[in-house]
Formats: structure tokens, sequence, C-alpha cells
């Protein structure tokens, strides 16, 4: 009997499930992998023939490796939506992969799925068009005009058992032609396996969920139980002979992308901190961050073991040096102008900038940092007074940060901050040059300059009624396309210093120095060795005299500044 196609038909490309997975493994294997075949073929001679095998081993292991994954899921309903979900998935992953230099770890996908609207907008933009045409828009037309193949169960299960044996036989024996160089690369470059796409993202937020899963389980963790009032602070809270002593309140900021190679105080030059600079602030030039991306440091940072004994699960999953202090008594507040705060202050007290609305300070749903310490004069003057309404001497306000968040540094600064010149003025950093993109990220800095002497400006006018000091931090550095490395985020291990060291300044009112008893000279000095994020949650104890068995003096920066000086 003959047949005769519809029309509907006549340009349809028949192809079982098998076939179609086949496919796309291949295109995958060639298109989506540059960045680990560059990286695997670093070190070798193009012109030797062992490179070429190699090579050729390596494309046949990520295509069967991908089949292997794909045919286990799919069958003639299902492969076709999920080939489209992926193709899209990778043409999104590769681009921001070779763009930015980015590792598809758990970490940054966490990072990347926490991203609010906002941060999220200024990371698209028109050079993402022409890579999606090309790589996911051109492919799924493709598959559209697929007709998958139907066969019975039988001769399907056959074929599907089949090729998956093939599959992985290949797979197998690519592996034992290359396994010493093979073995070798993955021993010393184990992040190197985050590069193969599309596995690294699908793994990567599959590790993501089930932590979630894990930890939505399970309250977090309460530590420090044991926390309570030193005798300073106790001395705070109590009126002396009718009279109220003074409230101590700590500002500590935690700034966003500030690397320390760009901070003026440190020796960079052109001068980005003038105004810091000014004033008689202690500033920390060798400081280590936690991480690399603020989903990351902030928590860590929080924690009472940072980076020196790292346990993700465990300082995720457990309360943070907020919830210790306020056990203490301390009053604490969480101030907003990122992401949120990653769960270091749930359960406290806290608001963001874009819900105060500081006039002429927001736009886009992005506020300027200055936004920060809107309200704070009347704050200051009802700082003996805790949200609950209870007396509280001592107090903690936490300021986060914008600050340099990139691609668009140039929409961290007010114009009348755009001094170094010329500058970038694109959310797509290819349509800049390597001086303009250093130049917008530098009078961002400059901003962030002027935010903590305007901060430290409205302490130092309510001295008379509120001792006061200011710690600030910047939560992870940036790349500013050294070996073509943008934005942050890369596993820590491979990470370049300019993503790991952070500009960190501390500054203490006369009467703040002497309520707490520290030794401002003796801390200048001390500033001058070493520190880390690791420091910052025992040292706040010992700034605000909170007794717990979780403070390490071997990790408090003031251990050995204290004074003798009496509670006032």
């Amino acid at each position: 009997m003959l047949f005769i196609a519809e029309p509907a038909d006549r340009f349809r490309i028949p192809a079982t499930v098998e076939a179609l997975v086949a496919a796309v493994s291949l295109l995958w294997a060639f298109t989506a992998n540059r960045l680990f075949l560059s990286a695997a073929l670093k070190d070798r001679l193009l012109s030797a023939p062992a490179t070429w095998g190699f090579a050729l081993a390596l494309l046949v292991m990520l295509a069967a490796l991908h089949f292997v994954m794909l045919a286990l899921v799919s069958n003639r309903w299902t492969v076709k939506p999920l080939l489209a979900l992926l193709i899209t998935g990778t043409a999104f992953a590769t681009y921001f992969m070779q763009t930015f230099g980015v590792y598809l770890d758990p970490t940054m996908m966490r990072n990347m799925l926490h991203t609010d609207i906002a941060e999220a907008r200024e990371l698209f933009s028109w050079s993402l068009l022409p890579h999606l045409l090309l790589h996911a828009v051109l492919p799924l037309l493709v598959l559209w005009r697929v007709r998958v193949v139907a066969h019975g169960w039988a001769r399907s299960a056959v074929v599907r058992f089949g090729t998956l044996v093939l599959a992985c036989v290949l797979l197998v024996g690519a592996l034992v032609m290359v396994f010493q160089a093979f073995a070798s690369l993955m021993r010393n470059h184990k992040d190197m396996r985050y590069l193969v796409t599309p596995g690294n993202y699908l793994w990567s937020i599959s590790a993501v969920a089930a932590a979630q899963v894990r930890g939505a389980a399970k309250p977090r963790q309460a530590i420090g139980l044991d926390a309570a009032p030193g005798p300073r602070m106790v001395a705070r809270a109590e009126a002396k002979d009718g009279v109220a002593a003074k409230p101590l309140l700590l500002v500590l900021v935690v700034g966003e992308t500030a690397r320390a190679a760009n901070w003026g105080l440190n020796g960079y030059r052109p001068q980005t901190t003038p105004q810091l600079a000014q004033l008689p602030v202690i500033n920390f030039p060798d400081v280590s961050a936690c991480g690399t991306n603020t989903e990351v440091s902030l928590p860590c940072m929080f924690a009472p073991v940072g980076r020196r004994d790292y346990d993700e699960e465990r300082i995720r999953g457990s309360q943070s040096l907020l919830h210790v202090l306020s056990r203490a008594g301390v009053a604490v507040h969480w101030r907003d102008n990122q992401s949120g705060c990653k769960g270091v202050c749930e359960g406290l007290p806290q608001d963001t900038v874009t819900a105060l609305k500081p006039p002429g300070l927001c736009a886009m749903n992005r506020c300027l940092d200055e936004g920060l310490l809107a309200g704070l004069e009347a704050w200051l003057g009802g700082a003996k007074t805790a949200a609950d309404g209870a007396t509280a001497g001592t107090r903690l306000l936490v300021l986060h940060q914008l600050g340099n968040h990139g691609p668009s540094y140039f929409r961290r600064y007010p114009t009348a901050f755009a001094r170094f010149k010329p500058a970038c003025e694109h959310d797509d950093l290819q349509k800049c040059s390597r001086e303009e993109i250093v130049n917008a990220y530098d009078n961002a800095l400059l901003y962030t300059d002027h935010v903590l002497t305007s901060l430290i400006g409205k302490l130092q006018a309510a001295s008379a009624t509120v001792d006061s000091a200011v710690l600030y931090v910047s939560d992870h550095g940036e790349s500013l396309g050294e070996n073509n490395l943008y934005l942050h985020g890369l596993p820590y291990a491979i990470a370049p210093d300019v993503q790991k060291r952070v500009p960190m300044v501390a500054w203490f009112s006369p009467g703040a120095a002497a309520s707490i008893g520290i030794d401002t000279e003796c801390l200048k000095k001390r500033a001058l060795a070493p520190a880390a994020h690791d420091h910052i949650f025992h040292t706040v104890l010992t700034l605000l005299d909170v007794k717990t068995a979780l403070h390490e003096t071997a990790w408090d920066l003031a251990q050995g500044c204290r004074t003798a000086a009496a509670v006032p």
C-alpha cells in the first residue's frame, strides 16, 4: 500500500529517542565544553599526536556521559521537552561561563538561584542575544522539526539497553586509554569538573536542592546558649546615682565586592578612599575573605568557625553571631541594601532600604548605599531602647551594602562620584575597555568611602549621647579582567587573590574606646598583621563584652590590646 506523507510531515526529521539524545550529546561535547577542553589541553602541545588523541578521548567521554544521563530519563513523550529545557539552560550556562569565567559549582548555583530580579537584570545584555540565537534558538528549531519514531516496548527496551551498554563501553574505553593523564588532571584540578556542561549545573542544582531539603527539615541549631553580658555591658544597662550610662553602639558595615587591591588606604593609586584617609581610622591591609561570593562569605563571617575549618552545612544550619549577641541582651538590628542576610539575621529585627524609600536614592528597585543611613539620627536618639522596648545599653547595627556589586558598577554611585574617567557605563562589560571598567569600579569605591565617612560623621555628631564604633569589612573581592576573569565566585581553591583579599577598617570614638577598654594604638599595630573573616565573630564578642564559651582568644583581634580603664 502506497503511503503518502501528510504535508505537515513532509519536512519532519524522523529519529528514535536514542538517536536524538546521541545527537544532542555530541552537539554539547563540541559546542558547550570549550572551556573544559581548553583547560584540559592548556599545557599540551597542539602539534603532538598524543594531544589530539587525548582531546578525542575527552570528546567521547563527554558525549557518552551526557548520553547515559539523558537516556536513563528519556522516553518518546519526555525527550523533546527535556532536551528543549536543557538546550536553553546550556545556552545560558555557556554564555555566563565564557563571558565572566565562572564555574557552575553548587556554591555558584546557590548564588544564582538566590539572585534577586534587580541583580539578575543587570547580568543580561544585548550580547546574550546572538549567543542564544546560535546555541538555543537554532537547535530548538531543528528539535521542533524532529518526529520521534515509536517502536514496541520490547524493541524499545532492547535498543535502549544496547545503546546504554555501548555508551558505557565507549566511556570506559576512552577513560582507560587516557586514564593516567586524566586522573592526574582531575586530581590536581578538581574544580575543572564544574566546566563540564550541562552536567555541571545539573549536578550543582541537584546538590543545592538536596541541601535545602535537608535544611528545611530541621530548625537552625542554637549556638552560644551560655551567652551572657560582661561587666562593662551590665554597667551600661544600669543607672548609677540615678544617671544612665551612655549606651554603646557598634555599626558593623558589611561591604559588597570591594577588593583590597583597589583600596586607597592600602596604598592603591589613584586614591579611592580620600575621606577616610583624613580620619583616625584603623586600616587592616591584609584581610582574607571566607568565600568568593556572598552566599558563602556572609554566613561564614558570622560563624564561630570560618574558613579555617569550613563546613558549609554546619554554618548554614546554625544560628549566627547575631543570635548569640541578642541572647546576651545586645539590641541587634539588620538593615539591608542587597539580597538579604542569607539567614544570618533570621528572626531578628531587620528592614531594607528599598522599603524605607529614601528620597532621591532609589531607582529600578535599587537604592544607593546612602539609603542605609536614612533616619540614623533619630535611631541614635533612641539608642538606649531596643526594638522590643527594653532598655539596651549595648547595640549592634549591621548595614549590608550594595557596594561594588557588578557588572553595573556605574549604577552604584551618583554622578558626582564619577571622577575617574572614562568609566564604563554599560551593563555589558564586553562593550568597555579594561581601563573603563576599573575606573567605574574605583568610582564605586569612592562612593563607599563617602558613605563610611558620612556614617562616622553622624556618629561623631551624637558623641555627647552615644559612644560609637564602626567596623567595615567587605564580603569578597572581584576580578576586573586579570587573566580574562570578571566578577567573582570562582571556587576558593583556584580563585585569584583579588577575589579573596578584602578591605577592613575600624573606627572608635574616644568614648567608645574607653567604654570598651581598647587601646587603639595597640590595635593599629595589630592591624598590620594578617587577618581574616574568621576574626570577626570573636572580636565583636569582645567589643560588645559578651561572654560565651564560643569565644576563642586566638581569633580575637582585640586580644592583647585591652586597657584597664574603668567602666563608665
